[in-house]
Parts: C-alpha cells; structure tokens; sequence
C-alpha cells in the first residue's frame, strides 16, 4: 500500500531560475520513477531563512506532496544529500488527518485563485 507523504526542500540561493526548474524536476521524476504519485506540488519561491545554513540566509523553497512506497523515503533523502543544490529537506508521513488538512489547504488556494 501506498503511504502518504509531504517533503520540502530547500536549494541554494545561488541557483538561476533555470537550475532550479532541473532540481524540482529531477525530484519529480526521482519520485514518478520508483513508483511513487504525486499528489500536489507547490512552489514556494525564495525566502529568508531562520538561520544561516551553509553562510546562506535565504533559499528556494519547494513542497512537493506524494504518495509512494515506505522504503522508498530513504532513497529519496540519499539524493537530497548527495545533491549539492539542496541544502536543507524535511520528509515526512501524511496521518489521515494531516492528509484531509492538505486537501482543504488545496481546495482554499483554487478557490481564491478563481
């Protein structure tokens, strides 16, 4: 069975539009690859950071909302570590009620983009 997860990564500020795009879509084909589906994706722009990571005080955020196997959440933090672009990521399991809370988020932001 397909478990339900959220990650969002962080890239260096230091990245064009350009590599930004190849990051998000290596991370969307990573997970479409090993079975996984993606459910939502969001692109959260460049933000400012809590706190300085790697002399680094803003970053591109991206969510990317899926469902996949259980295992494969490891492989996919192995390629967050390996990739140099990415210098923070938080993966985590979507409960039911986690999962209804994303749909309503989902549902309010078409509403107001309409």
């Amino acid at each position: 069975m397909l478990k339900h997860y959220e990650t969002v990564f962080i890239a260096t500020p230091v990245l064009s539009e350009v590599q930004i795009k190849e990051a998000v879509k290596k991370y969307r084909d990573f997970i479409t690859e090993n079975g996984g589906e993606i459910v939502y994706e969001e692109d959260w722009g460049l933000k400012k950071l809590a706190y300085p990571i790697q002399k680094k005080t803003t970053g591109f955020y991206h969510l990317i909302e899926f469902k996949a196997d259980a295992t494969f959440v490891a492989k996919l933090e192995v390629q967050y570590r390996r990739d140099e672009r990415i210098i923070r990521f938080l993966t985590f399991a979507l409960d039911k009620h986690a999962a209804a809370y994303a749909e309503r988020r989902r549902a309010n932001k078409s509403e107001t983009k309409n």
